[in-house]
């Protein structure tokens, strides 16, 4: 059985997920797909830990950013350079925080990795915003993978359906619901609430964090749609490309009167590639039941491909929240690890 090596850089909700899940996972691992992953070490912004040579996989499992902290090989400032130089390449997990017009400080550590022959996998945006281009095209020079399936939805399989799926035909327009946060509150509206007491729901329920600016602002659906364009559309375009309004000014009146000629207010975000040079928008549209996004409701997501040899595609679902996140980072790597067997 292959066993490998995996770092895990950032150690929030998504990290702490990616940690139990591959504990949870560990007999499925073995038995289904023949490999085996051992954790040997965790970063967060203060330190970490780090496994010393001959010791059994880290089982961090049941703790929480304090307790990695407490931890008896928890060292303080310890940084990826240490896990580079420390352990034999693997797996890099990363799901950091990081500013999607520079990639930082996310985007020098896998730069670092691919250099020193790890494999990737992300679930931040900031990175892939910044720099999906070269980082595609280091991973391809330096023959070792590059996942980043959770950072454009979650457990919605975007990034796999349109590569993946869809291989062959050219896709010629993608349209997503692509923020769970703004698509819950519109669909409040529409069934009577203001934008305060939808979004105040939202917040009470989980779904929005408490500072929702860059939802609400159009600006997570934006970098979403940057990244998927870029990937389908072979291009290197950047977040200021991308036309954004977000739904603060969107009144309970306006969904209302969408409501009542059949329709939904939805915050959708376009590429489409009609004149060569793919247009990008994100913005507040009223769908009609015809389109294939219009029943998606409440905090789910989905996006759809318009294709010119299979027609319309659409996928829809798929788990939004750390949880998910994680789960799409743990299937980047199996997929990795089978797609090089084979």
């Amino acid at each position: 059985m292959t066993r490998t090596n995996v770092a895990l850089l950032g150690f929030g909700n998504v990290g702490r997920a990616f940690v139990r899940l591959l504990s949870e996972k560990k007999a499925l691992l073995c038995q289904r797909h023949g490999i085996g992953f051992d954790l040997r070490a965790a970063l967060r912004s203060a330190g970490g830990v780090l496994a010393e040579a001959g010791r059994d996989s880290l089982d961090l499992a049941g703790l929480d950013r304090e307790g990695l902290a407490a931890h008896p090989l928890f060292r303080p400032g310890l940084g990826p350079e240490a896990v580079f130089d420390g352990l034999e390449p693997g797996v890099l997990v990363e799901c950091m925080s990081a500013h999607p017009d520079t990639g930082e400080p996310a985007l020098s550590v896998l730069r670092e990795a691919m250099a020193r022959g790890w494999h990737v996998v992300t679930a931040s945006k900031g990175p892939l915003a910044a720099d999906l281009c070269g980082l595609r095209r280091q991973a391809r020079t330096k023959g070792v993978v590059f996942g980043f399936s959770g950072a454009t939805g979650a457990a919605l399989p975007a990034a796999d359906v349109g590569l993946r799926s869809l291989a062959g035909a050219d896709v010629t327009s993608v349209q997503g619901i692509l923020n769970g946060t703004t698509n819950f509150v519109l669909t409040r509206m529409g069934e009577g609430l203001d934008y305060a007491g939808a979004l105040s729901e939202a917040q009470r329920l989980g779904i929005a964090e408490p500072d929702p600016g860059r939802d609400v602002g159009g600006w997570d659906s934006a970098v979403k749609l940057l990244i998927l364009s870029n990937l389908f559309f072979d291009e290197c375009r950047k977040l200021g490309d991308v036309a954004v309004e977000g739904i603060s000014a969107a009144t309970a009146s306006e969904a209302r009167r969408a409501a009542g000629r059949g329709k939904k207010l939805k915050l959708l975000a376009r590429a489409d590639r009609a004149t060569g040079r793919t247009g990008l928008r994100v913005g507040p549209e009223a769908l009609d039941a015809r389109h294939p996004l219009y029943g998606v409701d409440g905090a789910e997501k989905g996006v759809s491909f318009a294709t010119d040899t299979m027609g319309v595609v659409t996928v829809v679902g798929g788990r939004s929240d750390p949880r998910g996140a994680a789960a799409a980072m743990l299937k980047d790597i199996i997929l990795a690890y089978g797609d090089r067997k084979t």
